[in-house]
């Protein structure tokens, strides 16, 4: 199939950019540098638009796909992949043909989609398994990629139930990524407890939990949380009130065991640092129903 070479070398270097930055990959420094093959470089993407064929390539079909940040991709699901809307304007046009050639010929692409401003989760490889010329959609499924990892198969996924899990475990993975995303922005980055200011060091913490009801992934239900603190607050060590205010559990403000503990300890009774819009800020009966549970445990 023509560039099955190109496409290998794409998938290559985003194995090592994902190694380097981790699962979401910021695109100044990173994907903007785009990845060799035959002594040049070659995009990735184009943030300007969603569908991408290179220059290099020879074939017809698209590379890449993405997603913008601002997307409302949640409501573009089914348990067999991810609708994909045709470019606006003529069916016809280059954009669209290689969305359509990438289906007609099984092409793997990656599928970019922004769980922050100015960073991407790459999935690859994805496929096109269906065609909604009426509703100028796609359906986009992962894929797999089998043998050495020097020169991997890919292909799409035929099993129903395999490819279904598939989805369910990647429809997952970008809920987290984009909630994460969300509550980071808000918190402008910051451990909302300590201040850490190290994004590889920071989570969003559910107030409520995604199964439970109210654990809707929204920001009002997130906080953002260094990693230890993230650890001390499911653990019910570490509580917010509804006003706001960090409670550190007594077995642990009775404990005498080193500087770590002390660093812990020493959030006791300080208020949290708030998001700036008020939209974003942790909705008190949410806090009020998840301290309650730190109380007990107490």
């Amino acid at each position: 199939m023509p560039d099955d070479a190109l496409r290998a070398a794409c998938f290559a270097s985003l194995d090592v950019l994902s190694a380097a930055h981790g699962e979401d990959i910021p695109y100044r420094g990173g994907l903007d540098q785009g990845f060799p093959f035959r002594g040049r470089r070659v995009p990735f993407l184009s943030p300007q638009k969603g569908i991408f064929r290179a220059a290099a390539q020879e074939g017809g079909a698209a590379l890449s796909i993405n997603t913008s940040f601002e997307s409302p991709y949640d409501d573009e699901e089914t348990q067999d992949g991810f609708f994909y809307a045709y470019r606006a304007g003529a069916i016809d046009q280059p954009d669209n043909r290689a969305l359509l050639a990438a289906y007609a010929e099984a092409a793997p692409l990656v599928y970019f989609v922004a769980t922050r401003p100015g960073h991407y989760r790459a999935l690859y490889p994805v496929h096109v398994i269906a065609d909604d010329r009426r509703a100028r959609r796609v359906l986009v499924s992962p894929g797999r990629r089998t043998g050495p990892p020097d020169e991997p198969e890919v292909a799409p996924i035929e099993d129903g139930v395999e490819r279904r899990y598939a989805v369910r475990e990647v429809r997952t993975r970008l809920h987290q990524a984009r909630f994460r995303g969300r509550v980071l922005v808000a918190y402008r980055s910051r451990c909302t407890i300590c201040r850490l200011h190290e994004t590889r060091l920071l989570d969003a913490a559910h107030i409520v939990a995604d199964l439970e009801g109210r654990g809707q992934p929204v920001v009002p239900n997130g906080l953002s949380l260094c990693s230890i603190h993230h650890r001390a607050f499911d653990q019910d060590l570490v509580g917010v009130s509804p006003d706001y205010v960090v409670h550190v559990s007594s077995r642990l403000l009775d404990d005498d065991d080193g500087p770590m503990l002390e660093l812990l300890k020493g959030f006791h009774r300080r208020p949290i640092e708030l998001p700036a819009r008020r939209g974003w800020q942790p909705d008190r009966e949410r806090l009020a129903a998840r301290f309650e549970r730190f109380r007990a445990a107490v």
